[in-house]
């Protein structure tokens, strides 16, 4: 199994979450806030190149501000913002990997915010701490057992966790 950006995002709200996404379980295809997702990436930064789909990262939009390459992230609230911050400096350092320098943006359009990232030794290593992490999740036979938190209430993979 590949890690991709989603499954970094999924890994830092609930190595469950991570898990089952690893392991090819879907979220509940009629679940509000996909469609809100879907509508959202629809209907915002309609000037950008969107949907960028590179091996293992599926990038919202990408741009050129001068000399630069800007990587964007959008998501529909901050709530998760660590989570977010976190798949964007996974685009980030893939794209290193290829030898493209990029910086990132991570947008919440309905709050009207907008946070620059960059790629910095210390997120680096977290990051490459993360995958280690998500490694040892998702190569268990069995997913981690699910703990209460305050993204539960709108997850998508709920029922695989509170039925």
């Amino acid at each position: 199994m590949r890690i991709t950006g989603a499954l970094v995002n999924a890994f830092y709200i609930c190595p469950r979450k991570a898990w089952l996404l690893a392991h090819e379980f879907g979220p509940d295809p009629e679940n509000v806030f996909i469609e809100l997702g879907r509508i959202l990436s629809e209907e915002t930064y309609r000037r950008e190149k969107k949907e960028i789909v590179l091996e293992n990262m599926k990038i919202d939009l990408i741009k050129r501000a001068k000399e630069d390459v800007i990587v964007g992230e959008v998501k529909k609230s901050s709530k998760g913002h660590h989570a977010a911050k976190m798949q964007l400096v996974f685009y980030l350092y893939q794209l290193k990997q290829y030898g493209i320098s990029a910086k990132g943006e991570l947008l919440i359009p309905k709050e009207k915010k907008k946070f620059k990232i960059e790629l910095t030794q210390e997120l680096e290593d977290e990051l490459k701490q993360t995958f280690l992490s998500i490694k040892k999740t998702i190569n268990q036979t069995q997913p981690p057992l699910p703990k209460k938190s305050s993204f539960c209430r709108n997850c998508a993979y709920k029922d695989f966790c509170w039925v």
